[in-house]
């Protein structure tokens, strides 16, 4: 793959797969609020709609971590593989979720065609399934989010790829959202909540910078010649 076309690739990916990690949260709130066994069969299609947008926020993010390999290899091959590997680890977390939702959706159907319902038995198995999202949930899209950030945005920062700003960025909101992670974990804070998204805004800006950059200017020249140099 040439280089600008790599570079507009990640881009693209990354505005991709933030645009469908919102949409997919948006449209599981049925099937995760409070009525989720009453609400979930009420509007199936809008939950097989957020799955649909967590599975292409699964592709863009897979897509990402492989098309910045050849670069991030370049300065440093273990890291490069390490972050390869974690996103492929992250993906999967996200998708075992997307199946707990799906779960919760037949589970939710087969309440509402269910003659005489035992709500208590329905009950126990939706607390599981959903119990098994929010920790994917928090696993994926924070925890392994801020190991792959802090890994990429460290090879940035050392090779110059980019302007410094963008990598200093990503490796604050990669701390910021690993510490979100554990807190929630430990039952300090709520992970969607004021102190969630505050701790989140850093990494998600770094992002869509990131993305920006990369569509309209690309990685430096002069960075990538010495780099090339090396091997």
């Amino acid at each position: 793959m040439k280089v600008k076309t790599a570079e507009k690739t990640v881009g693209i990916l990354f505005i991709l797969a933030a645009v469908t990690a919102i949409a997919g949260l948006a449209l599981y709130q049925p099937i995760l609020g409070p009525d989720y066994l009453v609400e979930g069969s009420r509007h199936a299609g809008q939950v097989v709609l957020g799955a649909v947008m967590e599975l292409i926020l699964v592709a863009s993010a897979i897509g990402t971590a492989t098309t910045m390999f050849p670069f991030l290899r370049k300065y440093n091959e273990t890291i490069a593989l390490w972050h390869v590997c974690f996103r492929f680890l992250e993906a999967v977390l996200i998708i075992v979720g997307v199946i707990s939702v799906l779960s919760l959706l037949t589970l939710s159907r087969e309440l509402a065609a269910a003659a005489a319902p035992a709500p208590a038995s329905f009950q126990a198995s939706g607390t599981l399934l959903k119990a098994m999202h929010d920790w994917t949930f928090l696993l994926g899209p924070n925890f392994m989010l801020g190991l792959n950030t802090m890994m990429y945005s460290y090879i940035f920062y050392k090779s110059k790829l980019l302007p410094r700003f963008i990598p200093i960025l990503g490796m604050t909101g990669a701390v910021l959202v690993f510490l979100c992670a554990l807190l929630v974990m430990f039952g300090v804070i709520q992970q969607l909540s004021v102190w969630g998204a505050i701790l989140a805004l850093p990494v998600a800006a770094n992002e869509m910078i990131l993305a920006v950059w990369l569509l309209v200017k690309g990685f430096r020249p002069s960075a990538l010649a010495s780099l090339s140099a090396k091997k």
